[in-house]
Formats: C-alpha cells, sequence, structure tokens
C-alpha cells in the first residue's frame, strides 16, 4: 500500500535517512526519532512511527499512537491509546477514536493536502501535545479587530452562519492573515469546550503555531480546507472538526483571513466545505460594495509572495504571465518611466536578447491591458498603479514596522530572475529583515522564521532565540542548532583541501 507521508528509517550511525518527497530533517517536538540502540525519545511505551515501514522511527507517541499512513505497522504520529487510524488499509479511517468509524479520504490513504501539512508543522516543530497560544488580550483585540478589514464584513458572516452554528452546536470563527481569532462565535456549551484547547478570540492559529487545522492551512495553502479529527495535527484538536476558507481583498488580492466553522463530528461531510466556501465568497463582495470605488485610470498590483502577479485595474482582474508580471512590477516601481534600453536591461539576463523581443512583449501587455493603460516613449503606466510591495516600502519608511510585516505576503515574484526585479526583491526583504531583528518582538520575528522564505534565515533565528521567552526557547533553540550545525558543516565542505590542493 502506498501512501503520501514519508518513510523514515535508520542509518547504522543513527541518522535520520529520508525518501526525496518530503525532508523531514526535524523531528516533532514531542520527541526526536528512535536512536541507533531502538530507543525512543520523548514517548511513551510505543512511541509514534513515523513511515510505514515495519518499525520506521519514533517521536514522542503514547501507548499505541495513531495510525496515519501505510505499510505494515502504519505510521503512528502521538495518539493515546486505541488511537484514531487514518488510513490504516484495513477499515479506512476511524473517526471516532476507536477501530469503527466514518471512512474519510479512502481506503488506505491519507489525503496529500494532509500530509503536507503534517509535514510542514514538524519543520515548524510543533508539539503535538500543545496548545495555541493567546497573544491578544481584551484591549489589544478590542483595537485590532476594530480597525480590521473583515471587521465590515462581520454583519454578512454571522447572518450566514449564525443561526447555523448555534443551532448544530457549532462555533464561527475568523482570523486575520497571521491566524490570529479574531472573532468565535456560536453555541455556549461549545465554546466553554473549545477553551479547553484554547480556541478563543485572540489565539493563533498558524500552521505553523498551531500544526494541521482548517484556518491555518487555508491560509497556508490558500484555499478551502476541511480537516477531519485525526487529521489535526495536535492531539486535544482530534475530537473536532473544520472547515475554512480564505478571505481576500476584493481590490488587491491580498489574503486578509480565514472564516472556519468548527464542532463536532456531524461536521465531516462535503457540505460544510462548501457553505464555508460560500461565506467567504459573500464576504468578499460585501467588502467590494462598501470599499471606495476604484478609480478608472488607476491600478492595483499584487505581485509578493506569487511567481505570476495579479492586476486589478476599472473593476475587472488580470492574472499576468511572468514576464508582463515582471514588466508591470518595474513600471510601477518607476512610475516616471524607463525607457526602452534600460528596461531591457532590467528584464533579461542574457545580454544577447534583442529590443525587437521586448517590443513584442510590450506590444501583448498593451493588448492585454489596452492601448490608453500602457504609454511609450518612455514606457510607464497610465494614472499610476498601487502595488503591495511599494505599500510595504512605505510602511517601512514610516516606521510601522508590524504593519509592514503584516502586508508582506512573500517575496517579490519569488521565480523571477530578471535583474531588476532580483534587486527590488532583495532590497524589500532585507529592509524588512533588518527592522525586525531591530525591533526584537518574538511574535513577529516568529512570524518570519516559521514562513517558507524565512525557515534558513540565521539571522533572524538568532534573533528570535534572544527574545522568545523561557519557556518558549526549546523548540527554537534547537532549530537554531540544527541551522549552525548545517551552516557549519557546509563550511567544513567547501574548507576541505581538494586533489590538486597544495598543503
Amino acid at each position: 500500500m502506498s501512501t503520501a507521508f514519508p518513510r523514515i528509517t535508520m542509518s547504522p550511525t543513527g541518522r535520520d535517512d529520508l525518501d526525496e518527497e518530503a525532508e523531514l530533517s526535524d523531528a516533532w517536538v514531542a520527541g526526536r526519532a528512535k536512536q541507533a540502540d531502538g530507543t525512543a525519545r520523548g514517548g511513551g511505551e510505543a512511541g509514534a512511527t513515523i513511515g510505514g515501514g515495519q518499525a520506521g522511527a519514533r517521536v514522542g507517541g503514547r501507548e499505541a499512537g495513531a495510525t496515519v499512513g501505510g505499510g505494515e505497522a502504519g505510521t503512528a504520529v502521538g495518539g493515546r491509546e486505541g488511537g484514531t487510524a487514518v488510513g490504516d488499509g484495513e477499515t479506512g479511517t476511524p473517526v471516532d477514536g476507536r477501530g469503527t468509524g466514518t471512512t474519510i479520504g479512502g481506503r488506505g490513504t491519507i489525503r496529500p493536502l494532509v500530509a503536507a501539512s503534517w509535514r510542514r508543522s514538524a519543520r515548524a516543530r510543533v508539539s503535538p501535545d500543545g496548545a495555541a497560544r493567546v497573544e491578544l488580550d481584551e484591549d489589544e483585540l478590542a483595537d485590532f479587530r476594530d480597525g480590521h478589514p473583515l471587521a465590515a464584513a462581520m454583519p454578512v458572516i454571522r447572518e450566514l452562519m449564525g443561526a447555523y452554528a448555534t443551532d448544530g452546536e457549532h462555533l464561527l470563527a475568523v482570523c486575520d492573515a497571521a491566524g490570529r481569532m479574531l472573532w468565535v462565535e456560536g453555541h455556549p456549551a461549545t465554546l466553554r469546550k473549545a477553551r479547553g484547547m484554547n480556541f478563543v478570540a485572540g489565539a493563533r492559529w498558524s500552521e505553523a503555531a498551531a500544526g494541521t487545522n482548517a484556518p491555518g492551512t487555508a491560509l497556508a495553502v490558500d484555499r478551502p480546507v476541511q480537516v477531519v479529527a485525526a487529521e489535526h495535527f495536535r492531539h486535544p484538536v482530534r475530537a473536532w472538526t473544520c472547515a475554512a476558507a480564505p478571505v481576500h481583498d476584493p481590490r488587491s488580492g491580498r489574503v486578509l483571513g480565514a472564516v472556519d466553522i468548527t464542532g463536532g463530528r456531524r461536521l465531516a461531510h462535503p457540505h460544510s466545505l462548501g457553505f464555508v466556501q460560500a461565506v467567504a465568497r459573500a464576504a468578499e463582495s460585501q467588502l467590494a460594495l462598501l470599499g471606495p470605488a476604484p478609480e478608472a485610470d488607476r491600478a492595483s498590483l499584487a505581485a509578493l509572495g506569487r511567481d505570476e502577479a495579479s492586476l486589478s485595474l476599472g473593476g475587472r482582474r488580470v492574472r499576468l504571465s511572468r514576464r508582463h508580471s515582471e514588466i508591470l512590477v518595474l513600471l510601477a516601481h518607476r512610475p516616471e518611466g524607463i525607457g526602452g534600453d534600460e528596461l531591457l536591461t532590467l528584464l533579461y539576463e542574457d545580454e544577447s536578447v534583442t529590443p525587437v523581443t521586448l517590443r513584442a512583449e510590450l506590444s501583448r501587455l498593451r493588448a492585454l491591458l489596452g492601448p490608453d493603460v500602457l504609454r511609450s516613449r518612455p514606457y510607464r503606466l497610465a494614472g499610476g498603479v498601487d502595488a503591495d510591495f511599494a505599500a510595504v516600502d512605505r510602511r517601512l519608511a514610516s516606521g510601522a514596522v508590524a504593519a509592514a510585516a503584516g502586508e508582506y505576503a512573500g517575496p517579490l515574484l519569488p521565480a523571477s530572475l530578471a535583474p531588476g526585479v532580483v534587486r527590488l526583491r532583495e532590497r524589500l526583504a532585507g529592509r524588512l529583515r533588518a527592522a525586525l531583528v531591530d525591533r526584537g518582538d518574538p511574535g513577529l520575528l516568529a512570524d518570519w522564521a516559521y514562513s517558507s522564505w524565512g525557515e534558513d534565515d540565521l539571522e533572524v533565528w538568532r534573533a528570535l532565540c534572544a527574545a522568545v521567552p523561557a519557556a518558549r526557547l526549546p523548540p527554537v533553540r534547537a532549530r537554531l542548532d540544527s541551522l549552525e550545525a548545517e551552516l557549519s558543516a557546509g563550511a567544513t565542505v567547501l574548507q576541505r583541501p581538494g586533489p590538486h590542493t597544495r598543503r
């Protein structure tokens, strides 16, 4: 039986040998991989096996664990006695913690979305037995959500979900783009139960902080997600089912947060996912109605964290090719315009590319946007453009570091090799990370460190290690030690004399 989850075997040296599908170099916080002598660190009698082999690596389970994956022994990931099996190849997916239940996701399989999320949770060193962290007190929460764009959509969200949540003994929840819960409402008894796992307003439920869960994972992958019972990464959450969908700014396309429905096993149905997705779309429509009408001659460009930018212009949204994305980013950065020869050098690494090639690209872009949008001599955008990367730059210039970090959705066109874009990307990322290190705020530093672009950023991890409270230091210290060891090993290889090196 095949599974999407990675297999881990042990080498004679005690090192983890991983397949190429997913490198899980960072084991769960609850315990590290089994050592060569077969002992389990941080686990119970049986521990938890990652991989589908007969033995695998034990990483901190209880007596039996929850089987997730395939192979003869399956993949146990730290469940309790009796566990909850996800795709055991025999009984499907019991969702009630016993040997029977409803099969979800097919016989003997783990959904790829869930497996990928568990790997990200492991790399972020989320503790399977931990609880979400409350980051905003009542005063901070009130100020934060009053000024949040999603506050304007809450009447519609409550109208569509409020009665459904209360009557069904569920909860409706809305979080910001960083996974912080801004509103958690619903059935009183369910609210009391949810407090036991800190599913409360002010708590952070991003995937990097709380492991696999619907709102956090929906934000991580930017699409609707349902997470059922044992698919949750953390044990305290496995009695719950949740479905969530991201909500985007209707003008820029930027993720504002997510809307979520959380409850018991009765939510484990495809209709729950469709319902919450419809609510998210309704919230976006409400924001579009309430927001200022876009100027007919002014464009809005979203290029952070995207290989292909999105342009909003005159009420329509255009998804651009990679080359057109690079052209618009450069023109947005230089509203006064760029001459043809200079634009050629900013776009192409290959110096042999001729001006004819550039003119052909610009002609296609003009046909896409309209003849009155792209001007020439010099090349420029008529009416200007509101670009997300420029907004982050302005926030940094004004000293609003937290706001800049909140609007930074990732590196500027990360796949681009255009020299001009590369310089802009490195400049913006460098300015922001320097501001974060200088500020020393553990929450802001953690957002960067646990992101896909910051997971190997040694300087930020060092700053986070110095800023984080002592109770949360061990996993940060472990990740920093791992990065420094990798750096040291790389330096050793580079310094090793070659066969022709004079000693």
